[in-house]
């Protein structure tokens, strides 16, 4: 992907990997998280098939696990969750914040020292502990 912007298929439900890009991109300068789309070998995108339905159960499971402090030690957004239709599949778009100095560390999973993420090109990593 890049440096801003993830994406997830969530297909099978919303991806684990999403509170490690949160956190990178919360820790970091930001960035944008589209689930419902494949990235195909060509590097090109695909929607992966997300019916009404099933973005709607992401989005409450999405909002529940945000606002769940044993999940995520901070929840930075308000409205920026939006989502989109293409044909008969749906994207959900993230806008993930950096998070001001007095909102740092973000981390997951209620562990700081194993948690914390960044984000180096396309990826996210463990931050160390100092």
């Amino acid at each position: 992907m890049s440096y801003f912007l993830e994406v997830k298929s969530a297909k099978n439900g919303l991806p684990n990997s999403i509170w490690e890009t949160y956190s990178a991109f919360s820790n970091g300068y930001g960035g944008v998280i589209i689930l419902g789309i494949i990235e195909n070998k060509d590097e090109t995108w695909s929607t992966s098939g997300l019916d009404a339905d099933s973005c709607q159960k992401l989005i409450k499971q999405f909002w529940n696990d945000i606002n769940n402090r044993q999940k995520v030690s901070i929840n930075l957004l308000r409205d920026d969750v939006e989502v989109y239709k293409k044909e008969d599949d749906q994207i959900i778009v993230i806008h993930v914040p950096m998070a001001r100095r007095e909102e740092k560390t973000v981390y997951i999973n209620n562990n700081l020292f194993h948690g914390t993420y960044r984000r180096n090109h396309d990826g996210d990593y463990h931050c160390t502990r100092l």
